[in-house]
């Protein structure tokens, strides 16, 4: 979706913009090109090697882009140490990238035959391997019930557990033939997606870093600042809506019939009353986005 995130993300050529999900570089090279030499833009990303491969790719953009190794959580703290007060748009470009999937040996993908990892950050402790060693069965299965949204949740949950009493599972393809042998058949690569997209999520924290990341952003964001958020997950959305919602709210309902709302000053005006989603040219060349939500709202 990189016209809508242009159209809706860029306001002002001269603006300083924030690409807090990195990755390769792909949005961000899109947006300099189009605020460069007048604008400037913040990369952050926990990815080490997404910073590399982001440092080489938007090189020609130099003095115009900063580019941050941190988790996108630490946004507050990120923009006060570079000095920055106030910027004129933040994109989020939630889940994996591709550029991580493509990196087999990150253990994200249930394609390749890697060590479970998942870290977007390695120079955290928690990783995938631990998740799926060490969690209870019941642990096991909340997780991939709740942000896997996976009704097979339990049985999957207890033939990990019968597995790893012979041994570890150590790899993605260890993992992804324990979810083919108990979901088979046409749902097998659906089941496999959601088991790794909650263990991923676990892993990483980020249903609450993004409850952060938006709240912490608040102070910095000048009036007419956009917030574009694109997201692959209903409680990702989720998440995005009702913070959007709550902060273009013009009053608090009481909840009784009898007593009036509470009017409120509203912070956000909704660009996006509903999801953007993937057009039917942009799926035939990009499948990964098919369940790409895009969401909208300006700082009042």
């Amino acid at each position: 979706m990189l016209s809508e995130t242009l159209e809706h993300l860029v306001t002002v050529r001269n603006g300083i913009y924030i690409d807090g999900t990195l990755g390769g570089g792909g949005h961000a090279e899109k947006i300099l090109a189009k605020i460069f030499p007048e604008g400037s833009l913040i990369g952050i990303d926990a990815d080490a090697d997404a910073i590399a491969e982001a440092t080489s790719r938007l090189h020609r953009f130099q003095p115009n882009i900063q580019l941050v190794h941190n988790n996108t959580v630490q946004i507050a703290s990120i923009l006060q140490s570079l000095r920055i007060t106030s910027v004129n748009g933040l994109l989020l470009d939630l889940g994996v990238s591709s550029f991580q999937l493509d990196e087999t040996r990150k253990g994200f993908s249930f394609r390749g035959n890697d060590r479970l990892d998942m870290r977007m950050d390695i120079r955290q402790e928690l990783d995938a391997w631990t998740v799926v060693n060490t969690y209870s069965p019941d642990d096991l299965a909340h997780v991939i019930y709740t942000y896997g949204e996976e009704r097979m949740s339990r049985r999957i949950a207890r033939a990990i557990e019968q597995y790893r009493r012979t041994k570890a599972v150590d790899t993605t393809g260890e993992l992804a033939e324990i979810v083919e042998h108990c979901t088979g058949g046409k749902f097998a690569t659906k089941s496999l997606a959601r088991v790794f997209q909650a263990i991923r999520i676990e892993v990483n924290d980020e249903l609450k870093r993004l409850e952060k990341i938006l709240n912490d952003s608040m102070q910095f964001l000048s009036s007419g600042a956009r917030v574009v958020v694109i997201s692959y997950h209903s409680l990702e959305d989720r998440i995005v809506k009702n913070f959007f919602h709550d902060k273009a709210a013009t009053f608090i309902p009481s909840g009784n019939k009898y007593m009036p709302d509470t009017p409120v000053e509203a912070t956000f005006r909704l660009i996006t009353k509903k999801p953007l989603t993937a057009s039917d040219d942009e799926l035939a060349v990009n499948p990964r986005s098919r369940s790409a939500k895009m969401r909208v709202a300006e700082k009042l």
